[in-house]
Order: structure tokens, then C-alpha cells, then sequence
């Protein structure tokens, strides 16, 4: 296949140091490594289908991140309309997460069709699904049903419901997410990962958060002699690992090619070790591929992007086999969306953006 990758003379950018030194701030370091989402919410870096670690956010990130409607249920307490929409007495097959974090709340086994208007369950998923406490708000005396991983209002508890328990979890569907059997089924059978890096991973992650068919980006390393590096760590050039970004992506919707092609027009595969002021082992062009297929892919478009001298100088991207990825430190992720007013995401990463968006424009997704 002949690959056409549109190559543009970037206007010189302010100097910046590495990304690595520029805004550094020290985190604890997460041991977790990144999980696939069912639901997919860039605009929201805290949510997440699998990970569950409790969240303790000021209500003003909260704002940031919800909308006016979930954030009124969520952290005021608010309650919805009844009847609202058609979750109430739906019988669909599948799994309810919390809108606000994505903790997985109830399963569809769970729930019975109620009279009082808003979706109803007699028991949640476990333990740790729900907490719980007294709520005497307008002169009466109920219990209040909080997300056991971000603390957000969902409803009431009344002892009302049906065998076996006599329970009735009254949830507001604004702070429910569903998602039916049948599509979490399909996406697990069509998701594949693939590790790349190509510089700063703030950079990589940004860009490719926006591509249709991607499922989650998650920034880390791979690579090198370290065991589960710190950021700090990485920095140094003296752990042998990258600066990558685990790219999970829905083979229905895009493909290995197409993530390749991407991979080649935002970042400069030519220049060993280095991207701009980004200069290091840690900003290596680099490619882990985790199977045969994944490595013949890559090493066929770079062969063909020699050959057709689409780059005055040749590629230098690296092939190495994926061993782990070491997921960064949560500041990490999803720096671009969260930082849009530093210079370092104004000058680099916005170029790189841009010029994603004007060569992929038809594969954007549509927030």
C-alpha cells in the first residue's frame, strides 16, 4: 500500500526545556497499569471503567469536568425529574456505571421496574459499590446512596423493594451510565493495544485522543532496565526507558495502518533520540510491538517511507519487543486538556494538534 503522509516545514518554536524538567512536580507512583474504558470521556480525566481508587476532588474540579445537569445531581444533591428519559423501566442486558467517575454501580439483574419514575434496583454490584448516609434535608429522614469510589449523590435507599432483600436503590438516571451486553461483548472482541513513542508523551496523548476508534491513551514508559520507573527517574536518561503512550483502539472503527500513519506525521521519526528541545533516550522514536503482525506493519511503512524519501534524512525509529508498560503518574494523563494555558502546550503541542487535525480531519472524533 502506498502511504501519503503530508510532511509541512514547522515555523521555529520557542525554546522550552525538555517536558521532562518543565513543569515537574513530584506524585506518588502508581503501580496500576492502564485499563480499558467501555465508556470513553476525554473531557473527564477522572473517569475510568476499571480503576478503583478513591477520588477526592474539590467541588471546582468537579465543575471543570461535569456537566451543569450531572454536576447538580453529583455534588449538590439535586434531584432529576421522574420519568425522565427511558432508563426507569428499561429491561436492556447490561452494566450501570456512575456518570461522574465511571465505578461500576449495579447489573441490570439488579434492577426492577418501579412505579416512582427513576431507575430502581434491589441490590448493587457489592460492598464497595455504595456508600451510604442519613440525609435529613426538608424535614425528613431518608438515607442517601453515594458512589463508593468519588463520593457523588446518586439517589436514596428505602426499604420498599422486593425480595431478596427489600430494598429500593431510587437512583437519578443523569448519574448512571449503561452500557448493554451485547456492545461491551463486541468492543472487548475488536480492542487491541499498541505502545508508542514519539518524543514527549504529552504530545502523542493529545493528538491521538481525538482519533475516531480510539478507545483510551494512557502515558507511561516502556523499555529499559528499571523496574516500574518514577517519572523523576526517567528523566535522568539513565533507566534505558521511553516515553510512550498505550494507545487502545477498536479494530471496527481504525486500524493498525491508520495508527501508524498518524504516528509518522506528528512527530519526527528522523532525528535519533531527540524531538525539538525534548533531547534524550527517554524521547527515542520507538515502536514496541507485542506480536509478529504489529512489527511487520511497522517495519513495512517505514520501508516504504525510506524508499519513497518522504524525509530528507532516514527514519530512526526503533522496534523493540513489548515487555510491560509503567503507567506515569496521574498529572500525567491527559496534560494537554488540563494545561492548555502553559507555553509548552501552546507552542508544541497545539502545532502538532493542528496539523493532525488538518491532515486526519474526516477521522476527528466528534466531542
Amino acid at each position: 500500500m502506498k502511504y501519503t503522509i503530508l510532511i509541512w516545514i514547522v515555523l521555529p518554536l520557542i525554546v522550552l526545556n525538555a517536558c521532562g524538567q518543565t513543569y515537574k512536580k513530584v506524585e506518588p507512583k502508581n503501580n496500576s497499569t492502564a485499563m480499558e474504558n467501555m465508556i470513553n470521556k476525554p473531557e473527564n480525566p477522572y473517569y475510568s471503567n476499571t480503576d478503583t481508587s478513591k477520588l477526592n476532588l474539590s467541588d471546582t474540579e468537579w465543575k471543570k469536568v461535569l456537566s451543569p445537569d450531572l454536576y447538580a445531581v453529583a455534588r449538590e444533591a439535586d434531584t432529576e425529574r421522574a420519568f425522565t428519559g427511558t432508563m426507569w423501566n428499561s429491561e436492556a442486558k447490561g452494566t450501570y456505571y456512575c456518570a461522574a467517575c465511571g465505578f461500576k454501580l449495579f447489573k441490570s439483574n439488579q434492577k426492577f421496574t418501579s412505579s416512582c419514575g427513576w431507575p430502581s434496583f434491589f441490590e448493587q454490584q457489592n460492598k464497595e459499590s455504595i456508600t451510604f448516609k442519613a440525609d435529613n434535608s426538608y424535614g425528613m429522614q431518608r438515607v442517601e446512596a453515594l458512589c463508593g469510589r468519588c463520593n457523588s449523590h446518586l439517589g436514596h435507599l428505602f426499604d420498599d423493594g422486593p425480595a431478596p432483600t427489600g430494598k429500593r436503590y431510587c437512583m437519578n438516571a443523569i448519574s448512571l451510565d449503561f452500557v448493554p451486553d451485547s456492545v461491551a461483548n463486541e468492543s472487548k472482541g475488536n480492542l487491541e493495544t499498541i505502545v508508542l513513542g514519539g518524543g514527549c508523551y504529552w504530545c502523542v496523548e493529545a493528538v491521538y485522543d481525538n482519533l475516531q476508534g480510539v478507545k483510551s491513551v494512557y502515558s507511561g514508559f516502556a523499555g529499559g532496565t528499571v523496574e516500574n520507573p518514577s517519572y523523576e527517574e526517567v528523566c535522568t536518561g539513565r533507566t534505558g526507558a521511553a516515553e510512550v503512550v498505550e494507545i487502545t483502539y477498536d479494530k471496527s472503527i481504525t486500524n493498525l495502518d491508520e495508527i501508524f500513519k498518524v504516528f509518522f506525521t506528528v512527530h519526527d521519526p528522523t532525528t535519533l533520540n531527540r524531538q525539538g528541545a525534548d533531547v534524550g533516550t527517554q524521547y527515542r522514536s520507538v515502536i514496541f510491538y507485542k506480536n509478529e503482525d504489529q512489527k511487520k506493519a511497522a517495519q513495512s511503512i517505514i520501508d516504504e517511507l525510506n524508499a519513497s524519501k518522504v524525509y530528507s534524512s532516514k527514519i530512526v525509529t526503533t522496534l523493540e519487543p513489548f515487555i510491560k508498560f509503567y503507567k506515569a503518574e496521574e498529572y500525567h494523563q491527559n496534560y494537554y486538556e488540563n494545561n492548555k494555558d502553559k507555553p509548552y502546550c501552546q507552542f508544541v503541542i497545539q502545532p502538532k494538534i493542528e496539523k493532525f487535525e488538518k491532515v486526519f480531519k474526516d477521522r476527528l472524533k466528534r466531542h
